[in-house]
């Protein structure tokens, strides 16, 4: 099989076909030398035979490619052609949407412009759809001569990772003895350390007056974090709550800067082992997943848990096997915080006790749905 030119001998042919001028600024024979790669490149690509379609799909198509005016059919045999035009000529809007890159309007878009224009001849055609460019054609088109490959990737990602990134080994998950979670807020920092039987080791927040006040500095906001990473104790995973603001929301762009910056630093700052081995000891975990995992959302939204932290306390107290168990001390401490009506709320508290909770059982059960 050919293959595509590699890109040192593509450098090697640049120098040769490039004799530059010594009078040449770096800058002008490094732009000259690139212009003369990506023409090589584009001639060692168009010389693939059409049986190399599965090779060229694995290469990231860059903006050059995305504008190629070359005939996409090239890219297929007869048979995938076949195969490809069978699907979206007769495939309704639910099955387009099944195909990667297909849901909602493209796939719409697609059967407006069959019903319009009659069944396509040709993958070129697709070209002239709205909405689908050369770069979504050939991934669609990927998706549709490999429909396994998609089914295969779900049952291989873990049920985790849909609520906690990255993705580590589900052993060492499930054999953390302890674990320390992490919430920010706009003016405090909560942790709740946490082992495998629910107990509750530790449980605080600390007030980082830097946090959200006047022109942003990034130096104070590094003094706050400091302060708290040297209080949290060491734990075999930490897990940070991931902010569920988009940075979109232009009412809340500043809040979510906030956010992110104070988790791009606790990563940073108690990843201290990831150099030595590649391990990943600070995972986030999205808010909404645990949420959903307390029966705390409203629509899109999530509501307080204070209640619910409360009984958890209550229960401690009172139940011989309690859900969660707190130190008798902690209890009488902290109970009036969750009061309602309280002049003391303690959100950032409440929110990682919930997902320190929400992470040990979601692990728990999946482990046991396995063995079932």
């Amino acid at each position: 099989m050919k293959r595509v030119t590699p890109f040192f001998l593509l450098l090697q042919q640049g120098q040769k076909i490039l004799p530059l001028h010594p009078s040449f600024s770096p800058v002008e024979k490094w732009m000259t030398m690139c212009r003369a790669i990506h023409c090589t490149y584009c001639r060692s690509k168009a010389a693939a035979p059409p049986e190399e379609a599965e090779m060229l799909h694995s290469l990231p198509l860059n903006q050059s490619a995305k504008d190629d005016e070359r005939n996409l059919d090239e890219y297929y045999s007869a048979e995938q052609r076949s195969v490809i035009l069978q699907v979206l000529n007769t495939a309704d809007d639910r099955e387009l949407a099944s195909v990667k890159l297909l849901r909602g309007k493209k796939s719409a878009s697609i059967i407006e412009y069959r019903n319009k224009n009659g069944p396509f001849q040709d993958i070129q055609s697709l070209m002239n759809v709205p909405l689908l460019k050369f770069r979504s054609v050939v991934k669609v088109c990927h998706s549709i001569l490999n429909p396994n490959e998609r089914a295969e990737t779900r049952e291989k990602k873990s049920q985790l990772a849909k609520c906690i990134k990255p993705d580590v080994e589900r052993e060492r998950l499930e054999s953390a003895k302890t674990i320390v979670s992490i919430v920010s807020g706009t003016r405090k920092i909560a942790w709740a350390h946490v082992d495998r039987g629910l107990n509750i080791l530790d449980w605080q927040q600390e007030e980082c007056h830097n946090f959200m006040r006047g022109t942003y500095q990034t130096y104070t906001y590094l003094e706050d974090i400091l302060s708290v990473v040297s209080k949290i104790p060491v734990a075999d995973i930490y897990i940070l709550e991931k902010p569920g603001i988009s940075a979109q929301n232009v009412n809340l762009f500043s809040v979510a800067v906030h956010l992110r910056t104070v988790e791009a630093m606790l990563y940073c700052l108690l990843s201290t082992g990831f150099i030595q081995d590649g391990q990943h000891r600070v995972l986030s975990m999205v808010r909404t997943a645990v949420g959903k995992h307390f029966d705390l959302m409203v629509a899109e939204s999530r509501t307080s848990g204070a209640e619910l932290v409360r009984q958890f306390m209550t229960d401690s107290v009172t139940q011989t096997n309690p859900r969660v168990t707190f130190p008798r001390d902690m209890v009488l401490r902290y109970r009036k915080m969750f009061q309602l009506g309280g002049r003391e709320r303690a959100e950032e508290m409440c929110d990682a006790l919930l997902q320190a909770v929400a992470f040990y059982e979601i692990v728990h059960d999946i482990q046991c749905s396995e063995k079932s």
